[in-house]
């Protein structure tokens, strides 16, 4: 081949069009967003604003890890639901944050990752005080359950049940095996049931710990009756069914258990639960009834399992509770009508606990060595619940006065 047709070979070859695919940037690749941390001096990177200076483990492991389309799912949500919806509808609950008045981007093949600026909304800034994952439920519980063991264990060596009162053996059997039915009950179809329909990571676990709590006390208390049937000459076992099924002082406290698990609102649930519920009912029997009562009839052993399930409210269920529903009834955007919205649910809830409470009276005159009066208990656990009412920025209900 001469050198002038190499020429026009070249040239040929230079002008033929390839088909080789070119790239299009759409924002979504790596780099492309600007983050928190995206300065050049960070040590450290993360998506979203940490509660403090700092981000926590607690953060790091929970914020976002269940993903939402006003960030970063760049073609909507991956999953959905029969009738159309995706993922964590915010109307699971009739309570508001702000931002959730405001449409989802539009999300399309291509589209990135643009969305509203961290956080989209006011769900997203609830950080859970206990701090609460995977890690600190397993170690939680595995300590409480390592601790009452050892005491059921010692009682056991030492002949300590042999000490009780005959009427406090007949009490044990009837009434504390009837708690578990509540706990159980709220546990499974209350708490479980709530956390799935909330609408963050932050909101989920808080609830599910609260769930644990619940279903591991029925647990606790499960396994004491096996223990005490086992140890008590005459215990029977098998009291509790018939003591929640017909004993007309439990009907109130079982009709209202029931109707908690009903509840549909996820926010309603824990409201009427952690807020009414607990401190009227829940507290009243545990604390002003069996922690007074059983080291008086010769126990010293139940108040350290009711012990444990009074600490896992007192000091983490309902720490978590106050925030969450504070953020709410501060709402930059709906703090009125939140607040309206729980002014209702106080009405609804308030007459239905202090009605359970009253029918557990006779329960106070059941052992040998009485506990403090009714009344005296009734009082302490409504000036407990106007003080958790107070705190969330809410008017003690005229109810109250029943």
């Amino acid at each position: 081949m001469t050198t002038s047709q190499q020429a026009a070979s070249q040239q040929a070859a230079s002008q033929q069009q390839r088909s080789v695919p070119k790239p299009v940037f759409t924002d979504a690749e790596a780099g492309a967003k600007v983050f928190p941390d995206s300065d050049s001096s960070a040590r450290r990177f993360n998506y979203f604003v940490p509660a403090r200076r700092k981000q926590t483990h607690y953060e790091d492991v929970t914020v976002e890890v269940q993903p939402d389309p006003r960030h970063y799912l760049s073609q909507n949500w991956l999953y959905g639901f029969a009738d159309g919806r995706g993922g964590y509808p915010l109307d699971w609950t009739v309570l508001r944050a702000w931002g959730t008045d405001q449409p989802e981007p539009k999300r399309f093949p291509g589209s990135g990752g643009k969305g509203y600026e961290w956080p989209a909304l006011g769900w997203h800034e609830f950080r859970d005080p206990n701090e609460e994952w995977e890690l600190t439920l397993y170690r939680y519980n595995a300590n409480v359950v390592r601790q009452l063991n050892q005491n059921v264990e010692n009682a056991r060596q030492t002949k300590a049940f042999g000490q009780w009162n005959r009427n406090w053996v007949r009490f044990v059997e009837r009434n504390l095996g009837a708690w578990m039915h509540v706990d159980h009950g709220l546990g499974l179809y209350l708490y479980a049931n709530a956390q799935r329909r909330a609408p963050t990571n932050m909101h989920n676990n808080a609830i599910s710990v609260n769930s644990m709590h619940r279903i591991r006390s029925a647990q606790d208390l499960a396994l004491y009756n096996l223990t005490l049937t086992e140890e008590i000459a005459g215990f029977d076992g098998t009291a509790h069914i018939e003591a929640w099924n017909s004993d007309p002082a439990w009907q109130g406290v079982r009709e209202t258990a029931e109707q908690l698990t009903a509840i549909d609102d996820w926010c309603e649930a824990i409201f009427a639960g952690n807020v009414v519920f607990e401190p009227l009912v829940g507290e009243l029997f545990r604390s002003h009834l069996v922690q007074h009562a059983a080291p008086r009839n010769g126990d010293f052993v139940t108040p350290t399992i009711v012990g444990a399930e009074e600490y896992d409210y007192a000091e983490r269920d309902l720490r978590y509770t106050i925030p969450m529903f504070g953020l709410l009834t501060n709402d930059r955007e709906f703090a009125g009508p939140n607040k309206s919205v729980m002014d209702g649910w106080l009405a609804a809830w308030v007459p239905r606990a202090l009605a359970a409470a009253r029918a557990l009276q006779p329960l106070w005159s059941q052992p040998d060595a009485k506990p403090p009066r009714f009344e005296d208990g009734l009082d302490a656990a409504k000036s407990r619940f106007s003080g958790i009412v107070t705190d969330l920025g809410l008017a003690v209900p005229k109810e109250l006065a029943q």
